[in-house]
């Protein structure tokens, strides 16, 4: 079998090329190689064409899907505004797909661009890179073998900057949720508050959202989530409140675990039923790829997270199975962050599949 044939489709000045969506592939020249880079951006298109040793370079990424016949495509935009139209486009050719995360702007899309992708058997992997961490299996073993006990809760919280609240939501809670997702089991129902400026956001907060998310509004989100296994999971995000919280803790009979984001994130084990060192002699342990309290083996680079779901990608085209962090697992991120928006919209829970399936902000 010859090289994969990789092109890659950015946008500068609307999300670019995302986190590496573009130059990984240099690490897999030996198997893969690219032949033509897309961006509507002359300066962007000129530079990722000199940056990726392209072949060829096209201002429109329909013509050189359809002119240098890719087996895989990298869809880089950070701005998730163009990824149906951009993920149709190219699962229609019958073309595997690396995408930049969040995956899409609302179920809707999703529902879309899967039909798209299961009428032609194309994988699509997307790039929640702590979803590719070895520290999820380490962390997974603890909870199968009992050492956490009863799972009662998990929570998760933003990155809380100057975007917290609902762009905080989208754009980083978009990890925390796809972990609440891989450790809890799918979600059946949601509860959530969403807030501006102290008071319940209303139809006169609304506004268009950074990023290309589409309309958006709150400075504050509270959500309740209950989860498949029948553990309840929660998420919150303050605009201006830092404070080194991004990620999910892991809450059981038995102790506690948290990890933050990223290939090689942070994560520490508390053997303390209480949750509290300060009324037991238990001390937080760190957790590696290599287990509890072990040395790390394994040596984080900028790519590594990427080069992770790029070999998983290879795998599951060669083996005909889903990517580790499918569009399924895609979709019901996307949901879940809808939810919020739209049980705050009904004043009531929500269950999950979300009957509307548009942008719940838009129905304010």
């Amino acid at each position: 079998m010859g090289k994969y044939r990789v092109a890659v489709i950015g946008h500068t000045g609307r999300g670019n090329y995302g986190h590496g969506i573009d130059t990984v592939w240099e690490r897999f020249a030996d198997r893969c190689e690219i032949v033509g880079v897309a961006d509507a951006d002359d300066a962007g298109r000129s530079q990722a064409a000199a940056r990726l040793k392209a072949p060829r370079a096209f201002a429109d990424y329909r013509e050189m899907l359809d002119q240098t016949k890719p087996q895989i495509v990298g869809i880089g935009p950070r701005w998730i505004d163009e990824h149906l139209a951009m993920a149709v486009a190219t699962a229609e050719r019958g073309i595997h797909i690396f995408m930049e995360k969040p995956f899409c702007r609302t179920p809707e899309e999703a529902d879309t661009i899967i039909a798209a992708l299961e009428k032609r058997r194309v994988k699509l992997a997307l790039a929640h890179q702590t979803r590719y961490s070895p520290k999820l299996q380490v962390i997974r073993e603890l909870i199968q073998g009992g050492q956490l006990g009863e799972i009662l809760e998990i929570r998760g919280r933003g990155k809380e900057d100057a975007r917290g609240g609902a762009e905080d939501l989208w754009v980083l809670g978009s990890h925390i949720m796809n972990l609440i997702h891989f450790f809890g089991g799918a979600p059946q129902w949601c509860a959530a508050q969403v807030l501006q400026a102290g008071q319940s956001a209303r139809r006169e907060h609304v506004k268009s959202g950074n990023e290309g998310i589409g309309q958006l509004c709150g400075d504050q989100v509270n959500a309740m989530f209950g989860l498949d296994d029948g553990v309840t999971a929660y998420f919150g995000s303050r605009k201006n409140a830092p404070g080194g919280r991004f990620g999910i803790q892991i809450f059981g009979t038995k102790g506690i675990v948290e990890i933050a984001t990223g290939f090689l994130p942070g994560a520490f084990y508390l053997a303390d039923p209480s949750w509290s060192p300060g009324r037991s002699n238990a001390a937080w342990q760190p957790i590696s790829s290599a287990g509890v309290a072990r040395p790390e083996t394994i040596q984080d680079e900028a790519l590594a997270g990427n080069i992770a779901i790029v070999e998983d990608l290879l795998a599951a085209i060669e083996m005909d199975r889903d990517p580790e962090c499918s569009a399924y697992e895609g979709r019901v991120t996307v949901e879940m962050i809808c939810a919020v928006f739209d049980s705050h919209r009904q004043g009531k829970r929500v269950d999950f599949p979300l009957a509307y399936r548009r942008n719940p902000v838009e129905a304010f």
